[in-house]
């Protein structure tokens, strides 16, 4: 996806910051396959032929190292922005008059979810699925009062969902799924997964996010290196994310976006709450090196182009809302082309004779 490699060298990054701070952000809202083959399991030889034929983007073997190492950053820690993301992701559930006795959760917020989950949804069962088994017991390990739903834990991998096919009643997966390889595949899996008239609410990062940083990013390897290095990784469009629904087979398809600001003191702290929310860059053909003076350009130009009069240097999220239904026969139908009895020339020469 897209947030970029500076982690690398957080380092020198501390050794020019002038100041440390106990806050370091402060938020503003502003192909076929099987659910049954298992998390790394035979699915056959011919998906798997498919599989590994596919273009990959990401390290998912990075991520996972990533996911382990914010699962301690973020440990009794709660993110404002991770939260605000999750709580408007929630929200969806109230416009529902249908209860969800059985659901599953993976992504990048788990412990957001659990914790403002509150009851909504009817919630019964509820499986929290991660590829972090540092984040799963992190998750399992926080004090939530969620007594009346029977919770378990699991570690697998959105790309290939240990999931039995209509098995669930609810998905939802917070700013997660931009970073598989496959997303309509893992957006197929996820319908397959769901009941009929089961509910899919996904939220993912979109192509506006962090565009302060890639410019500074840009800029800096351009002046620093005389050329541009793979620092961010791709992230879908909001056009794109209809498409996506539509392709996977959702019914009933609803896309909406929202954009946040989050002011940091510095480019440091920017990196530092990538790191802790594990957005940091985990793309195959990243350049694994990062100069002191390309890193050092980074900041500089960062602070020049973007910095607020209090000082502050604002990164924005774009979060793209995703939601789609399994078909059931109780979902309103498309009547069949050529049914119509009324034709809009006759419409339209009717009104145009009242007027």
């Amino acid at each position: 996806m897209r947030i970029n490699s500076l982690y690398g060298r957080i380092g020198l990054l501390k050794r020019v910051a002038e100041k440390a701070t106990k806050q370091p952000h402060a938020f503003l809202a502003s192909l076929s396959f099987s659910t049954e083959g298992g998390y790394g399991g035979d699915i056959g030889g011919e998906s798997q032929q498919n599989s590994s034929s596919r273009v990959k983007i990401f390290d998912r073997d990075l991520k996972r190292v990533h996911r382990d190492r914010a699962a301690w950053l973020s440990r009794n820690k709660n993110d404002t922005f991770v939260d605000a993301v999750a709580e408007n992701l929630l929200d969806r559930l109230e416009d529902c008059k249908k209860s969800f006795p059985s659901a599953l959760c993976f992504g990048g917020s788990l412990g957001a979810v659990k914790r403002l989950l509150r009851g909504r949804g009817g919630i019964e069962k509820l499986i929290m699925m991660d590829t972090s088994h540092d984040m799963i017991k992190s998750c399992r390990d926080a004090q939530v009062d969620n007594s009346s739903i029977e919770t378990s834990y699991l570690v697998g991998d959105e790309e290939f969902l240990p999931i039995k096919e209509s098995s669930v009643d609810l998905i939802i997966s917070s700013l997660g799924l931009h970073w598989t390889n496959d997303l309509p595949g893992s957006m197929i899996q996820c319908k397959l997964a769901l009941k009929p008239d089961g509910l899919f609410l996904a939220a993912i990062l979109g192509g506006e996010t962090l565009k302060e940083l890639r410019i500074a990013c840009t800029l800096a390897h351009m002046e620093r290196e005389g050329g541009i290095s793979p620092r961010l990784s791709p992230l879908a469009q909001v056009r794109d994310a209809g498409n996506l629904l539509t392709r996977a087979g959702f019914s009933l398809p609803g896309v909406d976006v929202d954009e946040y600001v989050v002011k940091y003191k510095s480019a440091l702290d920017l990196i530092d709450h990538l790191r802790a929310m594990g957005e940091t860059n985990a793309l195959l053909q990243r350049n694994k090196i990062l100069n002191r003076e390309t890193a050092l350009a980074t900041a500089a130009i960062y602070d020049s182009m973007f910095a607020t009069e209090d000082g502050t240097i604002p990164a924005t999220f774009q979060v793209i809302y995703m939601t789609g239904w399994r078909e059931h026969s109780s979902h309103p139908q498309a009547k069949r082309r050529g049914s119509a009895t009324v034709s809009f020339t006759d419409i339209h020469k009717q009104f145009s004779g009242q007027s």
